[in-house]
């Protein structure tokens, strides 16, 4: 999947309501909700908190890559979304994250969503990225900063 390809008008948010893990959880899946993405929201947040159960998806820097695979995914979509705060989300250096990346995988897609994890996550550790993505308030931005 390319970097225009990952983001939708409909799933991104540059400020984030929620000031609570969970909260977050459910922001960003409401916005697959209303894009149409899953035929069963509970059952997808339940594979999110699954996850989320193993390991925090917070990598540290003020990131989180939240994640499920569902056989209520219609399409695998990523959300975006950004705290102007900061949320605490269990994060491995223990800082408040500020930007989320939503991942959603269909049950019959194989590894596929791991490919787009790995790509996000590998742009993600270069800090110009991650300083473009946290000036970013448009979707234009957003893609751009994926481009730097």
């Amino acid at each position: 999947m390319s970097t225009k390809d990952m983001f939708s008008s409909n799933r991104v948010c540059f400020n984030l309501k929620a000031t609570t893990k969970k909260q977050v959880i459910d922001e960003l899946i409401e916005m697959l909700v209303q894009d149409g993405k899953l035929t069963n929201e509970g059952e997808f947040k339940e594979a999110v908190l699954r996850r989320e159960e193993e390991a925090s998806t917070s990598i540290g820097m003020g990131i989180a890559i939240p994640h499920g695979k569902s056989s209520s995914v219609i399409k695998a979509s990523i959300v975006f979304g950004k705290s102007q705060k900061g949320i605490q989300f269990d994060s491995m250096d223990e800082e408040p994250t500020y930007l989320f990346f939503l991942m959603a995988a269909p049950h019959a897609s194989g590894d596929v969503h791991l490919r787009d994890l790995s790509e996000i996550s590998e742009k993600l550790m270069n800090s110009e990225v991650r300083t473009q993505l946290n000036k970013a308030n448009s979707l234009e931005e957003l893609i751009n900063a994926f481009c730097v």
